[in-house]
């Protein structure tokens, strides 16, 4: 039986990957708060002072994020502080706008 080659490109998995980022409204409202803040830098506990959640389920939420590369964060024991990741923000908005042309 002859396997068949995946069809999938990597703007694809890209469309994907940044997709499930914004699959959730909390990891939206983190953009949006960091994106408002792109020449600074925001501490996740400011964060979890605005967010009626759980200081865990946002540090979940980050990771997802930062995983997704949509973020960076620096840590400074205790805190860390988030940006958005300015190159791979542009390539999904780069991305998305030529997805939804289509």
């Amino acid at each position: 039986m002859v396997k068949k080659e995946h069809p999938v490109t990597d703007n694809q998995k890209k469309i994907a990957r940044y997709g499930k980022a914004l699959s959730n409204p909390t990891r939206v409202f983190i953009l949006e708060y960091l994106a408002e803040n792109l020449n600074k830098c925001c501490y996740s506990g400011d964060m979890a002072e605005i967010l009626p959640i759980a200081r865990s389920t946002l540090s979940e939420h980050l990771k997802e994020l930062k995983d997704a590369g949509l973020i960076q964060g620096e840590i400074n024991p205790p805190y860390i502080k988030y940006c958005i990741n300015p190159q791979n923000w542009e390539e999904a908005r780069l991305i998305f706008a030529k997805f939804f042309k289509k």
